[in-house]
């Protein structure tokens, strides 16, 4: 293995692939993005050079605004819960040995499903003619317009669709912390029980420390896959109504591939981009990391 690593050409033949593949579907494209962004462009005649013009035109919407709005707090809706589920669930599940796998499976299933077809899923749970509506009608309780509410800074809709998020995503936070919580030695945990230490001050001085580096890692990618969503709400209400449960994917989307205005959309591709390395370097510069011996 020493031998390897000190050839060089060795060394530049293994990562000739990876670095290839990450250029063309990477980095060529993003570079396109890029200057398309500075371009007035609609895919059928040639690129013409606006300079900030489609920047200066972001400015100005109305809808980038609200999709900023709702992509901010998807952004912390998902960090905080996603934390507090994901541990609870973890730990939770680590403590316990009859059931585990199968709860884990239970847990994990809604990741592996199809968003497409979770999103019509609960757009007919949510319908106001179906589902639980159609449930408390039986009570005598009428239902609320869950997809189509619009009172509050925050509208219903975007609460709806933030606990589906919650529901369909929590798996792959609870399966990256118990994977970090299993790799902790059971002998810190018998020194600290003979101390007279109780599970929850465990929890707190051992445990949290030591999975660290995962809750980076978790917030990072819980971050990045909100503030890039956009599967669910499509599918759930198409960024309605009323253009009120717009994110910046959806935007993107509406005005890329049905307006064909790429020189703007890949203006919000550009503002999307640069949000998810800002957050993701704020989260790592943040959630420090230390170095233990497990």
């Amino acid at each position: 293995m020493d031998k390897i690593l000190r050839d060089k050409k060795a060394i530049v033949l293994f990562m000739a692939p990876g670095i290839l593949l990450f250029t063309l579907v990477l980095f060529i494209p993003i570079c396109q993005s890029v200057y398309y962004s500075f371009c007035d462009y609609d895919a059928l005649t040639k690129p013409v050079f606006t300079g900030l013009a489609n920047y200066k035109k972001l400015m100005k919407d109305s809808t980038m605004k609200v999709a900023l709005k709702n992509a901010v707090f998807f952004l912390v809706f998902s960090c905080v819960t996603q934390l507090i589920m994901g541990l609870l669930l973890a730990s939770l599940l680590t403590n316990i040995k009859k059931g585990r796998n199968l709860f884990k499976n239970i847990y994990y299933l809604p990741c592996v499903l199809s968003a497409t077809a979770l999103g019509l899923l609960w757009m007919f749970i949510f319908n106001p003619k179906l589902g639980i509506n159609q449930i408390l009608a039986k009570f005598g309780i009428q239902g609320p317009l869950w997809l189509m509410d619009l009172k509050g800074f925050i509208i219903l809709p975007m609460w709806i669709i933030g606990f589906v998020a919650l529901w369909q995503y929590v798996g792959q936070s609870m399966m990256l912390y118990m994977a970090q919580i299993s790799g902790i030695s059971p002998s810190l945990y018998e020194a600290a029980y003979l101390d007279g230490c109780s599970k929850p001050k465990a929890f707190r001085y051992i445990t949290l420390p030591l999975i660290r580096p995962m809750v980076a890692t978790a917030m990072s990618l819980n971050a990045i896959g909100s503030l890039k969503f956009f599967d669910l709400i499509f599918n759930m209400t198409e960024g309605g109504p009323n253009h009120q449960t717009e994110v910046l994917a959806t935007h993107l989307y509406t005005q890329g591939f049905k307006f064909f205005k790429y020189g703007y959309a890949s203006a919000i591709g550009v503002v999307l981009l640069v949000l998810c390395l800002s957050v993701t370097l704020f989260i790592n510069k943040v959630v420090k990391k230390e170095d233990y011996e497990m």
